[in-house]
């Protein structure tokens, strides 16, 4: 990842960590306990596409079964209990943002949108305070309850979207604010917008950004990050797009985005799924 000259030092409790926050009970063994679906009935049925979705993403599975390795190094499956689904090398990827940040002095607090159990943010606060930064904010903007319907009038790439329906994507700001109290890591430099993204961040109080980090799934909801925070990112920030490539949609928005704002700098890929982008200094 060439956001730094220098490699940086991954001290031990950030490795810790990382591998706490994607698997919070069985440390470097990647297994957990999947969420079990018994005595399926007409409802199961009729959503019967998200629960196929769920089982290919190694969720919902009748028995404890042993996580691949690959499968939660990067992301690839929807753990039941651990803080975070993005993974070791994502977090790895957000570790090396913020060290180039650091180093380069770009300028800005660091977002992200979309942040279900608030494992990733709650990397983004531990990396600041492991770097004893004091003077920078980690943002996290979210419904706390969920995906919005799908707006098929005003994006038509969302029509078939179905992912307001998961309720394991209802995560509630108290939940994730007990997540950052156990870690420690609740303090004034956490800041909550909770809402739609089309109510709360045009108006979001941030003046400048060093690291955008959207997790959104669809189209409206990575549009609308996209629009009203890119404006406020610092030369030499990064955007990172957890999406990209897992849903077609996500990544529409992204290259529509791209086009019309003129961002020419080239987009990388983190993993199968992710990417992000440097903005030129």
């Amino acid at each position: 990842m060439n956001t730094t000259s220098k490699t940086p030092i991954t001290s031990n409790y950030i490795e810790l960590l990382k591998k706490v926050l994607i698997d919070h009970r069985n440390i470097g063994e990647f297994e957990y306990y999947p969420l079990p679906i018994e005595n399926a009935n007409w409802k199961t049925a009729f959503l019967y596409p998200v629960d196929k979705l769920l089982r290919k993403r190694n969720f919902i599975i009748a028995k404890r079964k042993p996580v691949i390795h690959e499968e939660r190094m990067n992301g690839y499956d929807w753990p039941a209990q651990a803080l975070t689904m993005i993974g070791y090398n994502r977090l790895t990827n957000i570790e090396q943002c913020i060290h180039a940040i650091i180093q380069d002095k770009v300028e800005g607090d660091l977002i992200e949108a979309g942040v279900w159990r608030g494992g990733a943010a709650l990397f983004m606060r531990a990396m600041l305070k492991e770097l004893s930064v004091t003077n920078r904010k980690v943002w996290l903007a979210d419904s706390f309850r969920g995906l919005p319907k799908p707006d098929a009038v005003n994006y038509k790439a969302d029509k078939w979207n179905r992912l307001n329906r998961l309720k394991i994507l209802n995560v509630g700001m108290d939940e994730v604010k007990h997540n950052f109290e156990k870690y420690d890591l609740l303090d004034d430099q956490v800041k909550f917008l909770p809402g739609w993204f089309k109510d709360t961040l045009p108006e979001a109080p941030i003046e400048k950004l060093s690291l955008i980090r959207l997790d959104a799934d669809m189209y409206e909801s990575t549009w609308q990050a996209l629009e009203n925070l890119y404006p406020k990112l610092y030369p030499g920030g990064f955007v990172i797009v957890d999406d990209y490539y897992a849903f077609k949609n996500c990544k529409q928005a992204v290259d529509e985005f791209r086009e019309k704002a003129g961002i020419t700098e080239p987009t990388i890929d983190i993993d199968l799924e992710a990417i992000y982008w440097r903005k030129a200094k």
